[in-house]
């Protein structure tokens, strides 16, 4: 299996080289958002391992950098990568192999962990999410392992913006589900101050509708007094030539 993939054509960061750093065949996440493309969480943890080694992803970026040209190496992939234990090493390989600058997405739902924000702060972009405002929404949307509180998460991520050099963003994906406590969730992201918020829908099959539109622009007044990106206002890069082509098919998903 393909730990690099890509490049894939992100309305965020460019021409976007994957790194998978869980690489698994089913997907292994902390969370079983009701709205993801890679279907249902196949091992729901919060348990940091080692999944793939920094030889394997520095021989992996070696060969692609000499087939593709690309922006940005970003980390995601089969699961949530801050589940990698070694994902800050990772990071720094990626970096020193490549040239390029370095994102992560995650999920943020580890970001209350010291180590985890340590490893996180070596990326020059860090694209966190928050979908919800309580812990009730964060039940129904999110499908948390037991042991994860969306209210630390929340504290986590205030910790991390105020300590990170780089680019911190922020998406809220969008739903049926949550569309009617767009302005609560506005307001948990305004006290969390991201330099960049992205308001995202699912456009790729997903088991659940994606917002219009029309729905999607009535949301954004939320947002006033925030640099604000929407999924579909933003432009997206022509790509060239791939690799790791049956990933970039299994994932489904924009970047």
């Amino acid at each position: 299996m393909a730990i690099v993939y890509g490049p894939v054509s992100s309305w965020r960061l460019g021409r976007s080289l994957g790194v998978d750093p869980i690489c698994q065949r089913g997907k292994i996440c902390s969370f079983d958002c009701i709205y993801c493309s890679l279907g249902p969480t196949t091992e729901k943890t919060v348990e940091r391992r080692i999944f793939v080694t920094e030889d394997q992803v520095a021989r992996a970026l070696r060969q692609a950098i000499k087939k593709v040209e690309a922006d940005v190496v970003t980390f995601s992939g089969t699961g949530e990568p801050t589940l990698a234990k070694n994902l800050g090493e990772l990071i720094e390989t990626a970096r020193e192999i490549s040239g390029l600058p370095v994102a992560v997405l995650t999920n943020s739902s580890l970001q209350s962990r010291r180590e985890v924000r340590d490893d996180l702060a070596k990326a020059d972009v860090v694209k966190g999410k928050l979908d919800v405002f309580n812990d009730q929404l964060f039940q129904t949307i999110n499908r948390p392992h037991r042991s994860l509180s969306f209210q630390e998460i929340v504290k986590g991520l205030k910790k991390f913006r105020a300590g990170f050099r780089g680019s911190f963003q922020l998406e809220v994906m969008l739903v049926p589900e949550n569309l009617g406590f767009s302005r609560e969730i506005a307001e948990i992201v305004r006290s969390i101050g991201p330099d960049e918020v992205q308001l995202n829908t699912p456009l790729r099959p997903s088991p659940v509708r994606p917002l219009t539109p029309q729905e999607l622009e009535r949301v954004q007044s939320d947002f006033e007094g925030m640099k604000l990106r929407s999924v579909y206002l933003a432009a997206k890069p022509k790509v060239g030539s791939m690799v790791g082509k049956d990933k970039v098919r299994r994932l489904k998903r924009p970047d």
